[in-house]
């Protein structure tokens, strides 16, 4: 199978093909078949490739293929330089292993939810060669062999969530800011744009130094580079980082992500779980083996991931939207991600990708569920009590709700415990604090959306409680799937000290395929301190629960006592900081007069002299032609006349 590795990307463009030319006469079932289908093959023929790799040694897991051959032959980018040749490959290690099977297999169910989801909507084909082509862009971008290759599936994803976000193009979408669904698509476009720049910058200041863009050479060309090099390295560090800063939604260029809730839930899903906002963890991580050799980008990446993670959650605390504050937790918990990796935790960063993945798209699909069963309801303050309504979305939205706020033996206890042993055993104590509060307020609001949503009473009005259902099997089976992936998808990476036998295989698995830097290959702690700091990471979780429970079912009336009494921060919390307002003012209306500007000067200015040298011109040539008869007798005139005036001035001189 790993010579059929270029399949993997291929199969989905197989079903953009069948949908997308014939999908408008095909039945909806039969679009279904083939979207779901294409993403099954793919998911099969990633698994018998991971499982063919897992066979060779350790150090012998790669398999690379070129599928079209040389791509770019560029020549040489300095004098004396060898030439650079981009080929047009696909590689399999140990971590895009990882990546493949948690995007074509959490792919194929969000899919297959979707059928349900999109029943009953317009455009039911041209969705499904949205989603399709996504998926084919996001493999092209895990699986890669060179940062060329990359970048297009890194810009086919921006593309295709433009597309997706966008879908509902003409309804409105957020009344505070006046956002349409088109709007939110743009959003989502243009931020990502302002990140890829920096990656495009930094892939060429690699490409101009070492002369290659395939990872495999570029790392092992970074690893022996001397001290010289080390500005460069930082420089390219923090600028690949900025790339993943708007891919990822971090601190500043996060505000497309909210507003991704725009389009359908399945979507939602598909780009908050398992696909497009990891890129920029997966791209960080790839380029381990350069981070190693760049501390100073790496502490930026640890406090902007930190400050994030603290930064959106406290947003997820005051907002109502049921998908509004998934969106602020997945910014949140990629914040946790990116402060493994700037920490040297890359394992963790990565299985905390994974584990996810599984719990957020869990989420995502049974807030999609809840929206579906009240008939397009989002607001959780006219929800509650829709456990018994809802049995099985509730049941498995619990299970999606424990394993984010990192509970044990749930999914998401082992991937963030492990986050935080890497903070804190590589000493930077001051981010494990800020990720220990963050995972409190995680289960706060994690747990307030499921007291307001699942207990209580209804607040909504009657109708759409007289209506409210449970959801057909084509949505409830993905449902029970990804509940069981919740709870026991992190058992892989059992921490040593929890049993006393080192059973943690995620950590064999991808521990050699990616560079640590040499503090962290270094630091030893002991077993009772390990213990210690996770016991008290359970203890800060459950006193979140705890606090959620104590506000939204025990006493009534205490939320809004408090939001009352903390007055100004709640206020600062409720309109999300104010910082699209910030943005509004600071950045886009001085944008707007600079090019308002710009368009006077070129309509006065450029047009005026442009348009003004054809006026003289038009009027010239009408003088001038006056004088253009072509009549003999005229020029016989005209040369007569200006011979006596010759004679005459010759005369009179």
């Amino acid at each position: 199978m790993l010579e059929l590795i270029w399949l993997i990307p291929l199969l989905p463009i197989v079903g953009v093909a069948i949908n997308g030319l014939f999908g408008n006469r095909m039945s909806r079932r039969a679009v279904g078949l083939v979207a779901c289908g294409v993403v099954a093959a793919s998911f099969l023929v990633s698994l018998g490739a991971v499982l063919e790799l897992a066979e060779l040694p350790e150090h012998a897991r790669f398999s690379e293929t070129e599928v079209l051959g040389t791509w770019l032959p560029m020549g040489p980018l300095a004098d004396g330089g060898e030439a650079l040749r981009v080929s047009w490959g696909f590689a399999l290690d140990a971590l895009s292993a990882v990546m493949v099977l948690v995007v074509t297999g959490v792919g194929f169910l969000i899919h297959v939810y979707a059928t349900g989801y999109m029943e009953h909507e317009d455009g039911f084909a041209r969705f499904f060669v949205y989603m399709n082509l996504f998926m084919a862009m996001m493999l092209t971008l895990v699986l890669g062999n060179n940062m060329l290759v990359t970048f297009v599936g890194w810009e086919g994803v921006g593309l295709c969530s433009y597309l997706l976000i966008g879908f509902f193009y003409d309804r409105p979408f957020d009344e505070r800011t006046g956002l349409s669904c088109a709007d939110a698509g743009r959003k989502a476009f243009i931020v990502n744009r302002i990140g890829d720049f920096f990656f495009i910058v930094g892939m060429l200041f690699l490409a101009v130094t070492y002369g290659t863009l395939n990872y495999r050479p570029l790392l092992e060309a970074i690893a022996g580079a001397g001290p010289a090099s080390h500005g460069m390295l930082v420089t390219v560090g923090i600028l690949l980082f900025l790339g993943a800063c708007g891919k990822s939604a971090q601190i500043p260029l996060y505000v497309w992500l909210p507003d991704a809730m725009a389009g359908p839930t399945p979507v939602s899903a598909l780009i908050h779980a398992a696909t497009m906002v990891t890129a920029g963890v997966y791209m960080v991580t790839r380029m381990s083996g350069l981070y190693a050799h760049a501390p100073e980008a790496m502490f930026l990446v640890a406090c902007v991931g930190a400050g994030t993670a603290m930064f959106a959650a406290l947003m997820g605390i005051a907002a109502t939207d049921i998908k509004k504050v998934l969106a602020y937790s997945t910014v949140s918990q990629l914040g946790f991600m990116f402060a493994a990796a700037g920490t040297g935790a890359y394992v963790a960063a990565i299985f905390h990708l994974m584990t996810h993945a599984f719990f957020k798209a869990l989420l995502f699909l049974g807030a999609g569920s809840v929206i579906h069963g009240l008939h397009g309801e989002q607001d959780i303050t006219r929800m509650g009590g829709l456990k018994e309504k809802m049995p099985v979305t509730f049941r498995t939205f619990l299970i999606g709700a424990i394993a984010i706020a990192g509970i044990v033996p749930f999914a998401g206890f082992f991937s963030k415990d492990e986050i935080l042993w890497g903070a804190w055993s590589s000493g930077n104590r001051a981010v494990w604090a800020v990720l220990a509060m963050t995972a409190g307020i995680t289960a706060f609001y994690m747990f307030r959306l499921v007291f307001l949503t699942f207990y209580g009473t209804f607040r909504g009005d009657r109708h759409a409680w007289d209506h409210a259902h449970e959801s057909p099997k084509s949505m409830t089976v993905p449902l029970m799937v990804l509940a069981l992936l919740s709870f026991v998808g992190g058992w892989i990476g059992i921490p040593k000290a929890l049993t006393g036998v080192d059973v943690n295989v995620f950590h064999h698995w991808l521990g050699p395929a990616v560079v640590a830097p040499h503090a962290a290959e270094g630091a030893h702690h002991s077993t009772l301190l390990e213990l210690s700091l996770m016991g008290a990471a359970l203890a800060i979780a459950g006193a979140g629960i705890g606090f959620a429970w104590h506000v939204y079912r025990r006493s009534e009336g205490l939320a809004d006592a408090l939001a009352k009494g903390f007055g100004p921060a709640y206020t600062l919390v409720r309109n999300l900081f104010w910082v699209d307002e910030l943005y509004e003012a600071w950045i886009l209306k001085p944008f707007y007069r600079v090019s308002r500007w710009f368009t006077g000067f070129d309509k006065w200015v450029v047009d005026g002299l442009v348009n003004a040298s054809g006026i003289v011109t038009e009027i010239t040539g009408q003088i001038v032609k006056l004088f253009q008869t072509g009549y003999v007798r005229n020029y016989a005139l005209a040369i007569l006349i200006g011979a006596i005036a010759v004679v005459y001035f010759f005369v009179t001189l």
